[in-house]
């Protein structure tokens, strides 16, 4: 049984998350601590106690979702539970690499500090939208946004569901017409820009400096990129962090390689459990656990002691 850890990205946040873990686990709690250290202001008392309005922002939500699913995974490594791939939706990135001992727990919420930063900027300069299209194919999906101009597929989430990403105009045609061609829903997303699109590719001309100032170790785990759905090198990451800003997250294709390697059983650490929702769409044969609690620990040893 070969078993991959994934880490969810923003959406999945909630008022509460990560108390009962850090209650629980000291190891989780100094994750907080040092998240707090590297942004400057106590990460611990946004994700326990909110308000909610604040945890949704761009530049607070994504240190607060990776110290978060850091924290969770400390206290999985107190199971001695080990990984045969890693892999992130997003900003999940870098709590797949932190994982994998590509790069510290500081450094890796230090950077989505500053990556959140750069995408709340990059909104401001140039707004714009995503919408979840449900019930189409990729393909269809696709050939859609070939033909409006501004609006491009920015998540491959699942067989049946892409996200895209453009000018609020562009994205509001591109649902008409995902309506007519079929689709079963359409949500637009609540977000302030159009993420995973060439219209915040001034996030990606901020954050590239940051991201070159960081030496990546090689991956002590497998490192399952979500820009190239390939095994990646430490020689690569940075660059490819850099260009996820601006490109799709391929989570569908990562997943079928991850399968293809012989994967079976998906661990999803941090809070909430879309990543379970999707993979369970891209393979209904596939075991999944999410692990945001104490609870959850418990519902993880026994699933793979009965695996």
């Amino acid at each position: 049984m070969r078993i991959a850890f994934c880490f969810p990205g923003q959406g999945s946040q909630d008022v509460g998350m990560g108390r009962a873990i850090a209650e629980r686990f000291p190891e989780a709690r100094a994750v907080y601590d040092e998240a707090s250290e590297a942004v400057g202001y106590d990460v611990a008392q946004v994700c326990f106690e909110g308000p909610i309005e604040k945890l949704t922002r761009t530049d607070v939500q994504q240190p607060a979702l990776v110290a978060t699913s850091l924290a969770c995974l400390r206290a999985v490594d107190t199971l001695g539970i080990k990984p045969d791939f890693v892999v992130g939706h997003s900003v999940g990135e870098y709590s797949a690499l932190a994982a994998a001992a590509s790069l510290a727990d500081r450094d890796a919420i230090a950077l989505v500090r500053e990556r959140g930063r750069a995408m709340a900027e990059a909104a401001d300069r140039h707004p714009g939208a995503m919408a979840a299209v449900l019930g189409l194919e990729d393909a269809i999906v696709e050939e859609l946004c070939a033909g409006i101009h501004n609006v491009w597929p920015a998540n491959y989430n699942c067989p049946g569901q892409v996200v895209v990403s453009g000018e609020n105009a562009a994205v509001d045609r591109l649902i008409e017409e995902a309506s007519a061609r079929g689709a079963r829903k359409t949500v637009k997303l609540r977000v302030s820009g159009a993420f995973h699109s060439p219209l915040v590719e001034g996030a990606a001309e901020i954050l590239r400096p940051a991201l070159a100032r960081v030496s990546f170790s090689s991956p002590a785990t497998p490192f399952m990129s979500t820009v190239t759905a390939r095994v990646e090198d430490a020689q690569r990451i940075g660059g490819l962090l850099v260009e996820q800003l601006t490109g799709p997250v391929k989570w569908t294709q990562a997943v079928r390689e991850l399968v293809q390697q012989g994967v079976s059983t998906f661990v999803e650490i941090g809070p909430g459990q879309v990543l379970s929702g999707l993979l369970r769409r891209c393979d209904r044969s596939l075991r999944t656990v999410s692990v945001g609690d104490p609870e959850s620990l418990e519902k993880l040893q026994e699933t793979l002691s009965a695996a």
